[in-house]
């Protein structure tokens, strides 16, 4: 092969997989003997021999020929098909085991006959004389509880209130730790209080001091009181918006518990001791004021309440404010009652005596709510 084909610039290609050996380069065929008569020309010296003649330049480097495949001329190098973008590729590498199927419960044997039955346990035939008795003892069981239950109501049973549970310990101290004008307002307005419905609005004339049972109590009322105990009295007067009449209210505190409390309320309605003229409650005259003529003999009207939300009894009495005395002195009950003919009815004193005395009730009732609440 002439030198220039063995120079010849080659092309770049791709590279291709490792092939076989490659092929040894074909020798040049031996040469024709010269003709006779001619002189014989050297040969062209090959590479790897010496000789006198300037040797030829080394070929290309042989990297680029020996990792090449021999192909023909025409032969094009071959195109690796591409995938469309975004698609995945399925086919399992070699090399690589295969996944194994997604886990699928086993699908359970229809059940045989023999399954599907069950042997039935023997019921006992139920008695009558049995389910009667079942039945008789549920009814008796409900009638005794409905039948406490209506009692406590008709009883007034303050078992479920929580005061009554739990005692008067919190409300003994209400008559010192309570501010006056909470138990005795400045004003009281009694809205339907007086007679035919009119409203009534009273003023505060004075407080007294807090006092023991011997000298602010009747006697006779002093040793009714004595079952429960008598511990502090409070007192205070009042006078109406016209300066008429004027009315003493009080709060007995005693040293009971609520069933001391209960029985004697049951003993005054019972027995009717808010009639009995002889357990009347004391005035408080006050000198200087309207109230300063107002003692025993000028009692008109008067009513005691014996409470069972605390241990205390609230109890007041009116009369008139000019000091005139009343010889007849009816009750609450009495003088408001309709079709009364006395002065201490057509003068309204059984109203004013009631009115006030539903008034510092319900102030009281306050008290005993916040006390009650706090110690809880």
């Amino acid at each position: 092969m002439p030198p220039d084909e063995d120079t010849a610039r080659l092309r770049p290609v791709r590279r291709a997989p490792a092939a076989g050996p490659v092929p040894p380069r074909p020798t040049r065929p031996p040469e024709a003997p010269s003709p006779p008569g001619t002189t014989p020309q050297p040969a062209a010296p090959t590479f790897g021999t010496t000789g006198t003649s300037t040797p030829l330049p080394p070929p290309p480097p042989a990297y680029k020929i020996a990792h090449e495949s021999p192909r023909l001329p025409d032969e094009q190098p071959a195109r690796t098909q591409r995938r469309p973008v975004g698609s995945v590729d399925l086919t399992r590498p070699p090399g690589r085991p295969a996944v194994p199927p997604p886990y699928r419960w086993p699908v359970e044997p229809p059940l045989t006959p023999a399954e599907t039955t069950t042997r039935l346990r023997p019921v006992p035939a139920r008695h009558p004389a049995r389910t009667a008795g079942a039945l008789v003892c549920v009814v008796l069981g409900l009638g005794l509880i409905g039948g406490a239950v209506t009692g406590s109501w008709l009883t007034g049973d303050s078992s479920a209130d929580p005061a009554s549970n739990a005692g008067y310990a919190p409300l003994r101290t209400l008559w010192h730790s309570t501010p006056v004008d909470t138990f005795f307002p400045p004003t009281l307005t009694g809205d339907g209080a007086g007679p035919g419905g009119a409203d009534r609005t009273w003023n505060r004339v004075a407080v007294a001091p807090d006092s023991g049972c011997a000298g602010a109590l009747d006697p006779l009322l002093l040793k009714t009181l004595r079952t429960v105990g008598c511990e502090r009295v409070l007192r205070a007067t009042y006078t109406d918006a016209t300066n008429t009449s004027v009315i003493t209210v009080g709060m007995v505190f005693t040293s009971a518990e609520p069933a001391a409390m209960k029985a004697l309320a049951v003993r005054f309605t019972d027995e009717k001791l808010t009639e009995r003229t002889d357990l009347m409650p004391r005035t408080y005259p006050v000198k200087g004021t309207i109230a300063a003529d107002f003692g025993s003999a000028q009692r008109a009207s008067w009513t005691v309440k014996v409470l069972d939300q605390a241990p205390v009894v609230v109890y007041a009495v009116s009369g008139f404010a000019d000091g005139r005395r009343v010889p007849d002195p009816q009750s609450v009950d009495k003088a408001t009652a309709d079709g009364a003919k006395t002065a201490a009815a057509q003068s309204g004193l059984g109203h004013d005596a009631a009115g006030i005395a539903d008034q510092i009730e319900t102030a009281l009732s306050g008290s005993v709510s916040t006390a009650t609440e706090s110690s809880g």
